[in-house]
């Protein structure tokens, strides 16, 4: 009896519970019918309503729409024709319902209310990613991963990769006597190998570089969406730059994910320590204001070394170097990367004491210089001597040691120095340093001394003695003479009884 009974109870409080839920569900139904739409308390002036009492009941246009409506824009008195207006005159103007328009919102238009923001972007590096035509990834996307020419220009390779990351230069569809094209509706056609494309870098029909929306989503351009690690990982992601992965595996990743509901995502101005302490985003060490510093948007204000070529250097030496050859004085805003680092360090001392700053800048400079004279100028040298004595042909990637030198500096080279300028010990480390090590050392070396042989065999003895004596002075280098057996007998001593104490530590388990 008694078991009937806590059976009888038990089902009396599951109904108590449905019986409440299903009231709460049918009033929270009756509140929501009657609460009036965002839409609803949106000042809409005519244009905008023309343009939505269309594109608001079309599938195509709907969900933009709404985007809109939510978006801060909107709510500001911000409309379609405020951002897609256009003059007769602009290469991508079309006639449409009565009003001269363009499809595409370039930072041009975006500059009209955001004015700062749009000389900054245009200022930096990203607006320029676009300029990619003479590098050794754009060689790999045009003739070796695919072809320029294939299927009519369309550029698959390219334009499915790179320039969806890098921007494309946006051109307007043409017939064959070279007019424009428009759909069935009268909109202006785009030549599809260039777009859609959100690229940072994209070169537009006003003259204009680079897309805004390549980081705020248009149409809702939501804050909050663009201050999160993963807005920038549509790029910065990947084996040859994997900024993202290396901030999931960061102390600075792990506090954003664990405590996302603290970060305040949409708050305006969102300083660091003021809106929000539990953790950095990129947008937080790399844009965002501090209590000491506004928002920039020129990513390259805090950032001091550029990892990206074969040899790090800091940020500022190629531009220094070039006025240095034209006699000219540096601008007097020029931004130097001991101010550059400074702009950073503002951006550190928010959560860190002035020593663990030091202390990391010591770190990372250390794992630059270390890549730079171990790999990054050794392995230019011996590529830069194989070219020069003609044991090697000028064209890219015929040969297996070019993409192994690729894979040192542009790969793993990148991800080394990457890793440790954003505490990410394990891209240091296994994806970076060991990698390097691997490959130097049992590709590159071993394929320059077969390539000295066969330029002997040849005939090429000048040639290959000159890159024998560059290899030989490298391999007895301090760093690399462990290779040929010439470690001191001090430092192999040393290793042995480290090697010694580290088998003691596990015998005793």
């Amino acid at each position: 009896m008694k078991t009937i009974f806590n059976i009888k109870r038990v089902s009396k409080s599951i109904l108590s519970i449905v019986i409440i839920a299903v009231i709460q569900i049918f009033l929270w139904n009756n509140i929501q019918a009657s609460a009036p739409d965002q839409a609803d308390k949106l000042d809409i002036d005519k244009d905008t309503q023309h343009c939505i009492s269309c594109h608001g009941e079309k599938s195509s246009g709907r969900a933009i729409v709404e985007q809109w409506k939510k978006s801060r824009h909107a709510t500001s008195g911000v409309g379609c024709l405020e951002c897609h207006a256009a003059k007769k005159a602009d290469l991508d103007a079309f006639d449409h319902e009565g009003y001269t328009i363009a499809t595409i919102v370039t930072p041009k238009d975006c500059a009209q209310c955001h004015d700062k923001e749009t000389k900054q972007f245009v200022n930096s590096h990203h607006a320029d990613a676009g300029m990619i035509m003479g590098s050794l990834d754009n060689v790999l996307a045009e003739v070796i991963e695919g072809h320029a020419g294939f299927q009519n220009g369309s550029n698959p390779a390219a334009a499915n990769g790179c320039w969806q990351c890098h921007g494309s230069k946006v051109e307007v569809k043409k017939d064959a006597d070279g007019n424009n094209m428009y759909n069935e509706a009268g909109v202006l056609l785009f030549e599809p190998k260039t777009w859609p494309n959100t690229g940072m870098g994209r070169v537009n029909l006003d003259g204009s570089k680079g897309a805004c929306s390549a980081c705020h989503n248009r149409h809702a351009f939501d804050i909050a969406q663009a201050r999160q690690p993963e807005n920038c990982g549509k790029c910065h992601i990947g084996p040859d730059h994997p900024q993202l992965e290396i901030y999931n595996e960061s102390k600075h990743g792990i506090n954003f994910y664990a405590h996302k509901g603290e970060m305040n995502l949409s708050a305006q101005p969102w300083v660091v320590g003021e809106d929000y302490s539990a953790a950095p985003t990129c947008a937080t060490c790399h844009m965002s204001a501090t209590p000491n510093q506004p928002v920039t948007h020129d990513i390259g204000e805090r950032i001091s070394w550029t990892l990206r070529p074969k040899v790090s250097e800091k940020i500022d030496a190629a531009q220094i170097a070039k006025y240095k050859e034209t006699g000219m004085a540096l601008p007097e805003n020029f931004l130097t990367w001991e101010q550059r680092r400074f702009n950073m360090i503002n951006v550190c001392s928010q959560c860190h004491t002035k020593d663990y700053i030091n202390n990391f800048y010591f770190q990372y400079d250390s794992q630059v210089n270390l890549y730079n004279e171990k790999y990054g100028k050794p392995g230019l040298a011996l590529m830069k001597s194989l070219n020069a004595n003609e044991i090697i042909t000028p064209i890219p990637f015929d040969e297996q040691i070019e993409w192994d030198y690729f894979y040192l500096w542009h790969h793993e080279g990148r991800r080394a120095r990457m890793g440790a300028a954003m505490m990410g010990p394990d891209y240091t480390q296994w994806h970076g340093n060991f990698d390097l090590a691997e490959n130097f050392y049992t590709k590159i070396v071993p394929e320059v001394k077969e390539l000295i042989a066969e330029a002997r065999k040849h005939g090429n003895v000048a040639g290959a003695d000159k890159v024998q004596k560059e290899l030989d002075a490298i391999l007895n280098s301090e760093m690399h003479r462990w290779y040929l057996g010439k470690m001191s007998p001090e430092e192999v001593a040393a290793r042995k009884e480290a090697a010694k104490k580290f088998r003691q530590r596990y015998s005793n388990d």
